[in-house]
């Protein structure tokens, strides 16, 4: 396993090309949760998420030949970037083989960077076959995702950024994926201060960690869709479990409903951007799922690479659920019949949406009210019939 030593020592490596990113107390998720949050927001990195920490740390500890010949990797898009962005400062070619359902942005940016990109695949392990294979075809170092000791430590530095920053933290929650992640940040915060807690989190579809450490060894899970696409892993990683079993106090899960709520929470109240797995750690703290209170917490926002188209639908599920058009209709006594959105509808302002509503109602006396009503919360609207 790694120790605090090769987590300081990456820190030293990499301190000059990443960023220090801010751990600001939160207001409003200290309110919904009853403790003191901090949101450690790795989000802004260059590349938009703490993965390039991890990938810097390898690529500066590769020999000349390494780096001449070339590196690979397999990635659902994070890594792929960090990878891609360090390598291509360094002059290093860099493969990547991302599955085939990555989002359009990730590729985009990876290529952007200057990485070579390989769709292959329906999943990160299929992915990650090739690009093994690719790594012993083409004689290419291959960089993995979270289960190599390097990169492992390189993520770790969190842990002692977040100690810098807030040495008086009690507890610490982190998003898990294959563990590469949380086993660096567990090390450095329990090795440095051991009363601190460190509690990890995962999608409720791809819980792989919370079975291996149930198992005692890496098992692998049926693959699954999730939202928080950069932490679906089906299988922890053999290098990160112990670390987990060593260091992490507690593993808990959260659903999909509650990491898409969390996002649009995170853009409304903090107007930060987090996709995903980005916002797991803080879906598990509004949703009560961490059975701490009134401590100082650290939450990581690990990433901010969201497509926009799924962030849309999100954005406009958050509307109907929070029901502020709806409600009024329904304190109203109006029978909604059909519903659809048309953002495209001329005259309508970007960021706006026209909505038409067909309802029942019991006559023109109940539709004065209706109108009234909605005028009054500020909605613009026209009676069609």
């Amino acid at each position: 396993m790694i120790t605090l030593a090769d987590v300081q020592s990456a820190l030293e490596r990499v301190r000059q090309s990443i960023y220090l990113s801010p751990c600001t107390v939160s207001a409003t998720f200290s309110q919904l949760t009853g403790n003191s949050i901090y949101l450690k927001l790795d989000n802004l990195q260059r590349t938009g998420a703490f993965k390039e920490r991890g990938a810097l740390n390898k690529l500066l500890t590769l020999t000349k030949q390494e780096r001449d010949q070339g590196v690979i990797a397999a990635s659902a898009g994070n890594h792929a970037q960090g990878l891609a962005y360090h390598a291509g400062k360094r002059g290093v070619h860099a493969q990547i083989c991302m599955p085939l359902t990555t989002p359009l942005i990730k590729v985009s940016a990876t290529k952007a960077y200057g990485a070579e990109v390989v769709l292959h695949g329906a999943n990160y392990d299929d992915a990650c076959e090739e690009a093994i294979r690719r790594s012993q075809q083409q004689h290419l170092t291959f960089i993995h995702p979270f289960d190599d000791d390097a990169v492992i430590a390189g993520q770790g530095t969190l842990g002692l950024e977040i100690l810098q920053q807030h040495p008086e933290i009690e507890a610490v929650v982190v998003p898990i994926g294959g563990g590469g992640l949380i086993g660096g940040i567990a090390c450095a915060i329990k090795e440095t201060n051991p009363k601190v807690q460190i509690v990890g989190v995962q999608t409720s579809r791809l819980p792989s960690m919370k079975a291996a450490v149930a198992e005692g060894k890496p098992v692998t899970i049926p693959a699954a869709a999730t939202i928080a696409d950069g932490i679906a892993v089906r299988r922890a990683g053999d290098r990160t479990l112990p670390l987990v079993q060593k260091y992490v106090d507690q593993i808990v899960t959260v659903d999909e409903e509650e990491i898409a709520n969390a996002i649009l929470l995170l853009l409304e109240r903090e107007k930060t951007m987090a996709e995903g797995a980005g916002a797991a750690a803080i879906a598990a703290m509004v949703n009560h799922k961490v059975q701490i209170s009134g401590k100082r917490i650290a939450v990581l926002v690990g990433g901010g690479n969201i497509d926009v188209t799924l962030l849309s639908r999100i954005i406009e599920r958050g509307l109907v659920k929070d029901g502020r058009l709806t409600g009024i209709l329904a304190e109203h006594r109006a029978n909604i019949v059909e519903t659809s959105y048309d953002r495209t509808y001329y005259g309508v302002n970007l960021g706006e949406t026209a909505i038409d509503i067909t309802m029942e109602t019991r006559g023109p006396e109940q539709i004065a009210e209706l109108l009234s009503a909605l005028s009054a919360a500020g909605y613009s609207h026209e009676r069609i019939l």
